[in-house]
């Protein structure tokens, strides 16, 4: 219900995403309860908060991934779609370990690796494009 009013309150809101990949090359999708399609774990920074931090702890509490290494800077997209001051940054993951016992929970209804080129129908197109620019060095694009 407070989502509307905080959005038009802030000039800009910023989201830290990770594409997740293991050492077969697969990514880690997640669908949420809340919206269609697959998406990379992520969610907004927070106050106090740098992106590496914010990526930290989305990774953990979404889907129980730990960062062994520092990940990689991919880009910081503008999302103006989903609204005028919206901006994502993804990083690149591949040192990371993930919880033996973790379960889904909250927001996220399903958590899934995928090989590159068998992804499933409904993954966001922001999600896919910036898949393209990591698996097949298509040019990096500035929006979402």
């Amino acid at each position: 219900m407070f989502r509307p009013i905080w959005r038009m309150r802030r000039g800009m809101t910023l989201g830290a995403q990770g594409a997740v990949i293991d050492a077969e090359g697969r990514v880690l999708l997640v669908r949420h309860g809340y919206r269609p399609g697959w998406w990379f774990p992520g969610g907004g920074v927070e106050w106090g908060e740098t992106l590496v931090n914010a990526l930290a702890r989305e990774l953990e509490e979404e889907v129980g991934v730990t960062l062994t290494a520092a990940p990689e800077l991919h880009g910081i997209f503008s999302n103006f779609a989903s609204f005028p001051g919206d901006h994502i940054a993804v990083f690149v993951v591949r040192h990371w370990q993930r919880r033996p016992d973790y379960r889904k929970r909250g927001e996220i209804a399903e958590a899934r690796m995928f090989a590159w080129r068998e992804l499933p129908e409904r993954v966001d197109a922001g999600t896919r494009a910036r898949l393209a620019e990591i698996f097949d060095r298509a040019p990096i694009a500035s929006r979402w």
